[in-house]
């Protein structure tokens, strides 16, 4: 497991060119099945005619088939609540993004069988045009996390691809080496045993990459983080009273303080 403490100044360096960071066996294995059987239960959950939420989610999930895709994770499980702040990626988080980081979003994808569709596409994250109106580069506004739960160390099986340094560009790749079905040159498939962590400038271009492998299976959670003057996702305010109440100080300081009956003022 990482140990839990600032970036290397290698570590630094790596993601401030590139606009990633791959941690492997970041994760230890025990806490990657207990997530893994998470996810699957979760997904189970939300597939029967009886689950009920408190609010629909900002985003359409994916439920039909084999393969899935849920969003608003929090209230799920209390691993999902604990991995928020998981201190060994805190230190991470805190070091190259903002040492008060919001929630952002939480979401899942649990894909068993080879997928025909699995991901949005070639993009960059954030609203108003992936955040293009602040100028170019676009500035860091968003961290996403991402963890294996699945073996991903092949590819061909929906792996995240990045465009190494992508997020210093000024212009966006070719609309024909966006559309094309086939990877052009210098996308990278992120592999990983189970356990491996990840995160990505929103600036960074990346997909999930082609499904080529029969017995390929993609299990894995995304975590976004935003600064804590932001409020650019509608996770914010997608769960119940009775669940932000529950909260206790080290994840109340995720949200902001409107989000609580009464109230919290946030100075942040």
């Amino acid at each position: 497991m990482a140990e839990s403490a600032s970036p290397t100044d290698s570590e630094r360096f790596f993601f401030d060119v590139n606009g990633y960071l791959i941690l492997d066996d970041f994760l230890p294995p025990d806490h990657v099945e207990a997530l893994r059987a998470a996810v699957e239960q979760a997904v189970e959950r939300r597939r029967s005619a009886a689950y009920v939420r408190a609010r629909e989610p900002a985003f359409p999930e994916r439920l039909e088939g084999p393969n899935a895709r849920i969003f608003h994770l929090l209230d799920e499980d209390p691993l999902f609540l604990d991995l928020l702040n998981y201190e060994p990626m805190m230190a991470y988080v805190r070091a190259l993004f903002n040492e008060m980081p919001h929630l952002h979003s939480t979401d899942a994808f649990w894909e068993v069988e080879r997928a025909d569709y699995h991901g949005a596409g070639w993009h960059i994250d954030g609203i108003q045009d992936g955040f293009r109106n602040l100028g170019w580069p676009i500035p860091l506004m968003q961290f996403k996390v991402g963890y294996y739960l699945s073996d991903m160390r092949e590819e061909g099986q929906g792996n995240l691809t990045l465009l190494s340094g992508s997020h210093r560009s000024r212009v966006d790749p070719a609309a024909g080496d966006l559309r094309n079905p086939h990877l052009f040159p210098g996308a990278v498939q992120v592999c990983g045993g189970p356990g491996t962590a990840f995160f990505f400038h929103n600036a960074v271009w990346h997909t999930a990459g082609p499904w080529t492998r029969s017995s390929g299976q993609r299990a894995m959670l995304y975590y976004g983080y935003e600064h804590p003057w932001m409020l650019a996702c509608a996770e914010q305010w997608r769960y119940g009273a009775n669940f932000f109440q529950s909260l206790g100080p080290e994840h109340r300081a995720f949200f902001h303080g409107f989000v609580f009956d009464p109230p919290e003022y946030r100075w942040g």
